[in-house]
């Protein structure tokens, strides 16, 4: 009986190469290029035509940061100023250095972006009406009428442009409620920024836009404006 004889196997050619490192993720403040910088601030009723020429001006579907600091005015100048920004598509960061309240909450939630130091108070409060008109009964009737579409009306923008339930809307207006920038940032609708970092407004903005791209999930209100 005879063994049978294996031919020893012949060394491949081909050898392993060591994995190439993949690239890397790490975030270096590299600034961004904002087309254009303006502010809102003050009583929005007596800034009204200046703001609105503001905004007009601007290069339709262009980049920029907002600033935000009013108690808010006359609700439907809070309108036109989020109508405009939103029509003429302008990709726009809002952010609240002081105070953003009443009509001022209009714009900034018009804003695709949203950001707010832990400082910062916003004010939510339901439509006031306030006249030193002469009206006849019937006038005041159909006032009546429309304040109550307006105030429901109103909420459910906010809303929409926040990207939050009106639920929510409705119980930080009714009766009214200050928010801090800290709470504001916790419920998601706004970014909160540091004073004290040693990265200044844009390069924090674009390392919250290269974390935020980096998550599995979509992030609840940013968008890429300078993209």
């Amino acid at each position: 009986m005879t063994k049978s004889s294996k031919k020893p196997s012949k060394p491949s050619p081909f050898r392993p190469l060591p994995a190439h490192p993949g690239p890397s993720i790490s975030w270096s403040p590299i600034v961004p290029n904002p087309e254009w910088e303006m502010t809102i601030a003050g009583d929005l009723f007596e800034q009204q035509t200046e703001l609105l020429e503001k905004l007009v001006e601007l290069p339709r579907r262009s980049a920029g940061i907002i600033y935000i600091d009013s108690c808010g005015g006359n609700a439907y100048v809070g309108l036109a100023l989020a109508s405009i920004i939103r029509l003429r598509g302008l990709k726009a960061a809002a952010v609240v250095t002081g105070e953003c309240s009443s009509a001022a909450l209009m714009p900034l939630a018009a804003c695709r972006e949203r950001y707010v130091t832990p400082h910062a108070s916003l004010l939510f409060h339901p439509i006031r009406w306030q006249s030193d008109d002469q009206l006849k009964l019937e006038e005041a009737v159909e006032w009546a009428r429309h304040f109550r579409w307006m105030e429901s009306d109103q909420d459910q923008l906010l809303a929409r442009l926040f990207n939050c339930s009106v639920e929510l809307i409705t119980e930080w207006s009714r009766p009214g409620r200050f928010l801090s920038g800290k709470e504001l940032a916790d419920a998601g609708l706004a970014h909160l920024l540091d004073l004290f970092d040693s990265h200044d407004l844009w390069q924090q903005i674009e390392k919250h836009r290269f974390e935020q791209a980096h998550k599995k999930g979509p992030d609840r209100q940013t968008e890429l404006a300078w993209a």
